[in-house]
């Protein structure tokens, strides 16, 4: 790592935040390491400072998130195909998705007339691509792997990598392999969690060890730059509690100005300073103190307390918050990969909504996928009209 990194967050020692451990696996003890990021406040740059494998982060065990694991999600794909499609004009294009997941994205394009390859890290994923018709390159993307699948499959009109570009050990080895696979005229489009949000709205549970870079337009800005690939344009989406959405392209092309002042934004808000996390840190430790003294009087009340959505985000609040099935009972979801096995470390059984909260009558709640609580409340509601909701 550059002498120039700064240490600005240490959230302790986690396990990969997206690994649900099997019932045969409990007795197994899942591997650790130390959850810290660091800054280069001359770039904007934020990455962790423990490098893992990333063929142990998703074949170690079953990788579980899924493309299509919600309505909500499943929304916004359908939207983002639909949108790029018209924003960039698209006709019977090639497409290449890194990160594809199950398929779901791809197939939209697919619908859409086009001509798609999903690539995917993890097997498990990979084989549920193929099997939904979606035709899926396995591989940790890097240059190397690039090279392989060029040769393979040609060049692409559209290389999409939606919270996939984050997952990379090496980001400028990453941006290199999408130049080798991208035509002449290609356009590069991703979407990452957007790290502005994560530091004013204090959420810090976005970051685990499968996010190995956190961005900001200025960072994307200026590694894209470094590499040759022209940033023309951002969205800011309500993804992930907001992500920006990226375009890039080998050909220079006009800029649009609201990425200059989203830059001025971030440095407004002090994203680039090591002074920002000195205060970031004292409050999620403050923040928490609060929310436990509050749950210990709570669980002394012996009324159970579920958490709910066994997502990546909410694996970091509990291992963070040292939460594990000595004090909450459940972790509910709805995905058929995550039900029946239980949360890494914490080893909180997850089970579904309706199974647990008709179970008990009385039951205090933690929503853990935050980003969708309002759809998440509404729907407990209807199951179970005595849950107590409690506040992160």
């Amino acid at each position: 790592m550059s002498k120039s990194m700064k240490k600005i967050i240490d959230l302790g020692m986690h396990p990969f935040a997206d690994t649900f451990i099997t019932e045969n696996q409990l007795n197994m003890s899942e591997p650790v390491y130390p959850l810290q990021c660091f800054l280069d406040e001359q770039t904007g740059y934020i990455k962790l400072g423990c490098q893992t494998n990333p063929d142990d982060r998703y074949n170690l065990y079953d990788y579980s998130y899924t493309s299509a694991n919600s309505n909500f999600s499943k929304n916004h794909w359908n939207l983002y195909a639909t949108h790029v499609s018209k924003k960039l004009k698209l006709q019977n294009s090639k497409i290449f998705e890194i990160g594809s997941n199950d398929g779901y994205l791809s197939n939209q394009f697919q619908l859409l007339g086009h001509k798609v390859l999903g690539i995917d890290s993890s097997e498990y994923m990979s084989n549920i691509a193929n099997k939904n018709g979606v035709e899926t390159y396995c591989g940790v993307f890097t240059k190397k792997e690039s090279i392989q699948i060029q040769q393979k499959y040609g060049r692409a009109d559209l290389i999409i990598a939606n919270n996939v570009f984050n997952h990379a050990n090496d980001a400028i080895d990453f941006i290199i392999g999408v130049k080798n696979l991208l035509n002449k005229d290609g356009i590069f489009v991703f979407e990452v969690p957007y790290w502005y949000n994560t530091i004013i709205d204090k959420r810090f549970d976005q970051i685990y060890h499968e996010h190995v870079s956190y961005f900001t337009v200025k960072s994307c800005y200026n590694l894209l730059k470094q590499q040759g690939l022209h940033m023309f344009d951002v969205e800011i989406v309500d993804y992930h509690g907001g992500s920006i959405r990226v375009y890039a392209t080998k050909n220079s092309k006009q800029i649009d100005t609201k990425i200059y002042n989203y830059i001025q934004k971030e440095e407004d808000a002090g994203l680039f300073k090591e002074s920002t996390y000195i205060e970031f840190m004292n409050h999620l430790k403050i923040r928490r103190s609060k929310f436990l003294k509050n749950l210990y009087s709570i669980s002394k009340k012996n009324i159970p307390i579920v958490a709910v959505g066994a997502a990546a985000k909410g694996n970091t609040f509990l291992n963070f918050y040292k939460l594990d099935n000595t004090v909450i009972d459940y972790v509910t979801d709805t995905s058929k990969h995550k039900i029946g096995k239980y949360t890494p470390l914490t080893r909180i059984p997850i089970q579904t909504d309706e199974f647990v909260f008709k179970k008990y009558k009385e039951v205090y709640v933690i929503i853990l996928s935050w980003n969708i609580s309002h759809i998440i409340q509404q729907k407990l509601k209807e199951i179970n009209n005595n849950i107590i909701f409690l506040n992160l």
